[in-house]
């Protein structure tokens, strides 16, 4: 008979990719999705599919945040939505405040940047309220230097209806099999809706399709996959070996591979949306389940000190701030020499940023976070609890 959702976390970690409070793999990962975004944006050749980075964080978020829902109800008894929405807005809100203030004051000199149809105010009132996706989607608006903003405010609406969504099935007792296969039929539903409902853009703009929070809510349902499926002690044990390395390999080949296989011209195929997207998640799943489970070359290199650190302190403001820098400096200067100068200026800022805004804010966030109840509790356990916290 299958079991309902454990209420005991799974012990079985690659203890080579640990280190006090951190599964580096997972920084080092943001570090790769960051990178094929940022490169994508700035049109370096070989990285015109670059944009998969976003369904990578898309995965990684939906799998960090299941697991720490599920994680705080199977040490406290309960799930605090309140104080969860709180510590999301304490992680992300602050830089976000700070780039929109910023992007506004510059306006004059940013404001067209491709083609903007908003003021300022609008603009800045889109991005503050996380509806960049709904405007994008329905209004045929778009946002200039506050655009990628879009993918946020996919996450935050994911955010509000998920985590009651999950307490409601907690409180039933569902069964994993059933949970699973669920999600499963709404990941296989909005694939194929997308087939049907993609309307080919003229030019080169992107489908409507693709900012909709319901037609690609699959990457980030995927990762909520991923964290009940790794719930059992039994799949964890099975990929802390030679699975768990081969599924390592096979993500990162489907992830890297994409950037060979979805070409030009991909908002002109509804391939690309109702089959590679989809793929990149699946890809993305295998990924990020090994480098949890099992030690590998590769979750070596993406636990290297600088590598770690760079996805977990930096990737999100570099998120935000790049695209500022590449309206200021493109006009100007093109090239090698431009990206290079709007690459220094972005990540010069975003160690700026991580340090003055996002860190007081997390000192703050931590007041928030789920207490367990007093018992003995393993290192391990500690350790994951604070990885998953920083999500």
């Amino acid at each position: 008979m299958p079991s309902a959702l454990p209420a005991t976390e799974p012990t079985v970690r690659p203890a080579s990719t640990t280190r006090r409070d951190r599964v580096l793999p997972l920084d080092g990962l943001r570090t790769l999705a960051i990178a094929l975004v940022v490169l994508y944006h700035l049109h370096v050749p070989g990285f015109g599919s670059g944009f998969v980075g976003v369904n990578v964080f898309f995965v990684l978020s939906g799998y960090l945040i299941t697991t720490l829902l599920l994680r705080e109800h199977a040490t406290t008894g309960r799930i605090r939505l309140g104080r969860f929405w709180v510590r999301r807005l304490l992680r992300l809100y602050p830089t976000l405040l700070a780039v929109v203030v910023v992007g506004v004051a510059l306006w004059w000199l940013v404001g067209d940047y491709q083609g903007s149809t908003l003021g300022p105010v609008g603009a800045a009132l889109i991005a503050l309220t996380y509806t960049g996706n709904l405007a994008r989607a329905f209004f045929d608006t778009s946002q200039g230097v506050f655009a990628p903003m879009w993918s946020l405010s996919m996450e935050e609406q994911f955010y509000l209806v998920w985590p009651p969504v999950l307490v409601l099935l907690l409180a039933v007792a569902v069964r994993r099999r059933a949970l699973l296969a669920g999600l499963s039929v709404v990941i296989v539903a909005s694939a194929v809706a997308t087939w049907f409902l993609y309307d080919r853009p003229s030019g080169s703009a992107t489908p409507d399709i693709y900012f909709s929070p319901v037609l690609n809510v699959a990457p980030l349902l995927m990762g909520c996959v991923l964290a009940i499926v790794l719930r059992s002690d039994r799949v964890r044990s099975a990929l802390a070996g030679r699975w768990g390395a081969l599924a390592t390999w096979l993500g990162l080949a489907g992830v890297v591979g994409s950037l060979f296989v979805i070409g030009s011209g991909w908002q002109q195929s509804v391939l690309t949306f109702a089959v590679m997207l989809p793929a990149v998640g699946l890809a993305s799943m295998l990924l990020i389940g090994g480098l949890v489970t099992a030690s590998s070359p590769v979750a070596w290199v993406l636990s290297l000190a600088p590598v770690a650190w760079f996805g977990r302190a930096i990737s999100y403001p570099l998120y935000l701030w790049h695209v500022v820098f590449i309206a200021l400096v493109e006009p100007y200067v093109q090239g090698t020499l431009g990206i290079v100068l709007v690459l220094a200026a972005a990540i010069g800022t975003s160690v700026l940023s991580h340090h003055f805004v996002e860190k007081p804010a997390l000192k703050l966030k931590g007041r928030f976070e789920p207490r367990e109840p007093r018992r003995a509790s393993s290192s391990t356990d500690a350790s994951r609890e604070r990885q998953l916290t920083n999500a």
